[in-house]
C-alpha cells in the first residue's frame, strides 16, 4: 500500500553569506570617516563573519591607537549588495 500524502519540499537551511570589509586610513577629522586620501586606504581584507572582521579591525586599530588621524572601520558589504536582506 502506498502513501499518497503530499510531500513538502525541504526547507532551505543555508544562511545568507555575510561579507565584511575591514579598511582604514587617515581621516580628515577623527570624529568622521571622511578619508584624507581615499586612494591610499589600507584594505585589510574581506571576511565571512563579523567576528573575524572585528578581530582584524581590532588588531589594526590597536597598532595605530596613538595616531588620532588613523581610523579603521568595518563595512557590511552584504548590506550594500542586498539592502533589503
Amino acid at each position: 500500500m502506498s502513501d499518497n500524502t503530499p510531500t513538502t519540499p525541504p526547507q532551505e537551511t543555508t544562511t545568507r553569506q555575510r561579507l565584511h570589509l575591514v579598511m582604514g586610513g587617515r581621516v580628515k577629522d577623527p570624529r568622521s570617516v571622511e578619508f584624507q586620501d581615499p586612494e591610499s586606504i589600507h584594505v585589510v581584507g574581506v571576511f565571512s563573519s563579523y567576528e573575524l572582521a572585528e578581530e582584524a579591525w581590532r588588531s589594526n586599530a590597536q597598532r595605530t591607537v596613538d595616531d588620532a588621524e588613523m581610523k579603521y572601520v568595518i563595512v557590511h558589504i552584504h548590506k550594500l549588495l542586498e539592502p533589503t536582506a
